[in-house]
């Protein structure tokens, strides 16, 4: 039973990108030209943190040049923005306040645009991945094994009300994922000038689907519906997420999503303007669908990169794909990096502590030290993802940056793109 139960978690995370895992080669072909827009108090609900001191303030200078001198730059329908490095690798000027809160029945992470220096003497959030865990399997990782998450986002700092409106960014995990499972791209989006929420998704959920293997019911699992309730709630934001209230753009909605997450977002193109399905497939036509960035790695062994190819090939333009080369199905999350400070990565302190289902977690754990490094993968993914945000919902021309994509990344082994 427990081996069919394997098989069906390893199914679900291919769910909407497509079937088996099998590595294909790709050349590299870059079409057309890169286009350009024209410029123009919550409560905590427990989240699973604990905080990291701190007595230094975020270095907010890069020391590359920006969209502006200083000065407020423009944004959509009247936004105004503090100016941001035009190298969309880079961290923007924000310190990111982080905050947990309830929506509808989801616990969401939400990243946001702080006030500039509210961050000093405050602590770091530092994510307990354990609360992801099975109720009866958390106990069972001592804190001295435990891989903590560490962000480089304070809790519960104001968010800075003069600027914005902000564009939204909602990410969807992956099959056995949780909401901060990509942590590094989340705190780079709210660092320059999105708000970005993630939740834990009921029946996608690594607590869930360990659960499952380990005797719990398996628990119902509706992502429609999850990613409406986070639309609804941006559209009227009231409760726990009432500070985002007036500040927050609900007309300009992106939405991200790895691996069974980027199947969940193929059809939402009806309210997100921009969709970035990872390690997933393609995506439908909508409404308000502006543009598409599908990322994907050439070594996946989970969804095999000829998925990314045949989804951009079907999704509707204008539309970019990346192919990264030597990387493996979770380089777009913080998984593979999540290590303790013995250097055992979460699957090996899984089955070291003899967590329940662990053994199974393994069909996804595509992680290799042969590949491309993480740093590398989210300093691609960063910059790709921001240059197509940047300009679809701030009215930059960052999407010019993809000119600079292949020199800049020599990692890239395929770009596409259809405007």
């Amino acid at each position: 039973m427990r081996r069919l139960l394997a098989l069906t978690l390893f199914t679900a995370a291919c769910n909407g990108s497509g079937g088996a895992a099998t590595e294909t080669d790709a050349t590299t072909t870059t079409t057309g030209e890169t286009a350009a827009t024209a410029d123009t108090d919550a409560t905590s609900t427990g989240a699973p943190t604990t905080t990291a001191p701190t007595t230094t303030e975020t270095d907010t200078s890069t020391g590359d040049d920006t969209t502006g001198a200083g000065a407020d730059v423009p944004g959509c329908a009247g936004g105004s923005f503090l100016p941001v490095p035009k190298d969309t690798s880079l961290p923007g000027p924000w310190p990111v306040g982080a905050r947990t809160v309830t929506i509808g029945g989801l616990t969401v992470e939400v990243w946001y645009p702080a006030e500039l220096g509210s961050e000093a003497g405050q602590e770091k959030v530092r994510y307990d991945i354990r609360t992801g865990l099975p109720d009866a399997e958390q106990g069972k990782v001592p804190d001295a094994d435990n891989p903590w998450q560490d962000c480089e986002c304070w809790q519960g700092l104001p968010l800075d009300v003069d600027h914005g409106p902000y564009p939204a960014v909602i990410f969807v995990h992956g099959t056995a994922g949780f909401r901060s499972q990509s942590l590094e791209h989340m705190v780079h989006w709210a660092s320059r000038g999105f708000v970005v929420l993630a939740a834990d998704h009921p029946g996608l959920w690594l607590k869930d689907l360990l659960g499952s293997l380990c005797g719990v019911p398996m628990v119902p699992q509706n992502l429609a519906d999850d990613i409406g309730q986070l639309v609804a709630a941006l559209a009227a934001p009231a409760g726990d997420l009432a500070f985002i209230a007036g500040h927050v753009d609900a007309e300009r909605i992106a939405m991200a999503g790895h691996s069974a997450g980027g199947g969940a977002i193929a059809d939402a193109g009806g309210s997100a303007r921009v969709l970035i399905p990872m390690a997933a497939g393609g995506v439908e036509a909508g409404a308000a669908l502006e543009s598409t960035l599908i990322l994907g790695a050439l070594s996946d062994e989970v969804v095999a990169y000829s998925k990314q190819q045949e989804g951009f090939e079907s999704s509707p333009a204008p539309k970019r794909l990346v192919g990264i080369a030597d990387a493996g199905h979770l380089a777009f999350s913080s998984l593979c990096s999540l290590k303790n400070t013995q250097g055992q990565d979460f699957l090996q302190i899984a089955q070291e502590n003899n967590v329940c289902g662990a053994q199974f977690a393994s069909l996804l754990f595509d992680c290799s030290p042969d590949y491309t490094p993480d740093t590398t993968s989210w300093e691609l993914t960063q910059y790709a993802s921001s240059a197509v945000l940047e300009s679809v919902l701030r009215c930059t021309d960052a999407a010019d940056n993809f000119d600079e994509l292949q020199a800049k990344f020599p990692e890239v082994a395929e770009f596409q793109e259809a405007l």
